[in-house]
């Protein structure tokens, strides 16, 4: 039961957060119940004689809130339809289903929907011997407040919504991601735990297509546990599987049908990957960004280098930890109950770096940030994972030394720069006198 909750208290948590029309709902419904308890005070309390409205005043005061409140509920969408296409025309598609997220925007239109059905409510009661003074002067400031509320929407849609603004906050929201704290409590692979398992035992099968979006870990951990069970999810958050295919795989006692249902709901599938357990969803997004402003199209390297500042942090966050390789999970015993593939430091490296050094390649400004990034990140992160960081510069090394034949441009290209274009002298790096 306790499973069957937390599968649908998922789904409907994430069917809220990306929705657009849940919370003005209630902000509608918050309306109507805030006019009922008007008028229950109207009669209880007494108001200055300046608080005072005529019949014909009210009326106009309340179809005029109502009206303006249609009509800004109209350019908040308009403004969503903007967001839509420029999502889709310069940053990346993927980055809509984090705007549906927005609670600033959701509180809007709340706000706006509870005004409405506030003044509504309100205007079916006036009559010649009754008028709502007291529910009159709060519309008036209901309707200054959701003006307030527009600009600073609208502020926010300006300026939330260029590249390196949204670069920023896929950063940001990466970086958090990363550093919860969670139940995976141990740095091991596959492989580390293979002497211990045994054979497979049981096989869960996808209920469904779809990407992996959230995995009940402590539940997992609580449920396997119980039956001395070991059950291994050979998938990443947010791979892509295929209905019927091996979802997870149960080690130790056999799991009936039932069990094999329960485990199965622990895992939350949908249509697209999210950010909630998926750092490497948000360095996707940052990617996206940096090659679209680099095609021919667009050709618009300074976008795509003020993203790789934001690439890099994001890697260097994930680089510097052992958070985001955890792989295994443990029962309050210390024994190993669930075992996760998780992404290595090369493959979010790799994610990170090869589109844009691929498309990037035959602008200087790109290949100079590029470096001067590579060579931030061999110096912070891990000293295992200098590695891997190094082949990326050799890597990079290789495609300006392909892309630039003039002995000039290409001594340009291989400087590091953290400016792109700017910061860097000719002869200030060793590697551009090669």
């Amino acid at each position: 039961m306790t499973v069957r909750f937390w599968a649908a208290g998922f789904r409907a948590h994430q069917s809220v957060r990306q929705s657009l029309w849940v919370v003005p709902l209630l902000g509608g419904l918050l309306g109507v119940v805030l006019a009922g308890a008007d008028l229950w005070l109207e009669g209880r309390i007494s108001l200055p004689p300046e608080w005072s409205y005529s019949e014909s005043t009210a009326s106009s005061v309340l179809s005029s809130a109502a009206a303006a409140m249609v009509g800004l509920i109209g350019f908040v969408v308009t403004i969503g339809v903007l967001v839509v296409q420029m999502a889709t025309g310069t940053l990346s598609p993927r980055f809509m289903r984090l705007w549906y997220r927005d609670r600033l925007q959701k509180f809007v239109l709340a706000t706006f929907t509870a005004t409405f059905t506030f003044a509504f409510a309100l205007l079916r009661q006036v009559e010649s011997d009754s008028v709502p003074d007291l529910g009159i002067s709060l519309v008036g400031l209901a309707v200054g407040i959701d003006l307030i509320l527009l600009l600073l929407y609208f502020d926010r849609f300006v300026h939330a919504l260029r590249p390196v603004a949204v670069a920023a906050a896929m950063a940001q929201a990466g970086l958090a991601i990363e550093a919860e704290e969670d139940d995976l409590v141990a740095d091991a692979g596959a492989g580390d735990h293979a002497d211990r398992r045994g054979a497979v035992s049981s096989r869960v099968p996808a209920p469904r297509s779809g990407a992996i979006q959230d995995i009940d870990i402590a539940g997992i951990v609580r449920f396997a546990a119980a039956r001395d069970q070991l059950v291994v999810i050979p998938h990443t958050i947010g791979d892509f599987v295929i209905a019927g295919s091996v979802m997870m795989e149960v080690h130790g006692a056999a799991a009936g049908e039932a069990d094999l249902r329960r485990l199965a709901r622990m895992v939350s599938l949908g249509r697209e990957r999210t950010i909630d357990q998926d750092p490497a969803f948000a360095l996707r997004i940052l990617v996206d960004i940096a090659i679209r402003a680099l095609s021919p199209a667009v050709n618009d390297p300074t976008t795509a280098t003020q993203v790789l500042n934001y690439i890099g942090a994001l890697l260097l966050g994930i680089g510097a930890s052992d958070r985001a390789f955890r792989g295994t999970a443990l029962d309050t015993d210390g024994r190993v109950r669930l075992v996760l593939r998780t992404r290595r430091w090369a493959e979010y490296l790799e994610l990170g770096v090869t589109e844009i050094r691929q498309y990037g390649a035959f602008s200087p400004q790109i290949c100079r940030r590029l470096r001067a990034m590579l060579e931030e990140l061999r110096a912070g992160v891990l000293p295992a994972r200098r590695e891997a960081v190094q082949s990326q510069l050799e890597a990079l090394d290789r495609a300006t030394d392909a892309a630039f034949a003039d002995p000039f441009q290409r001594a340009l290209a291989r400087m590091s720069d953290r400016q792109g274009l700017g910061a860097a002298r000719l002869g200030e790096d060793s590697d551009a006198r090669r």
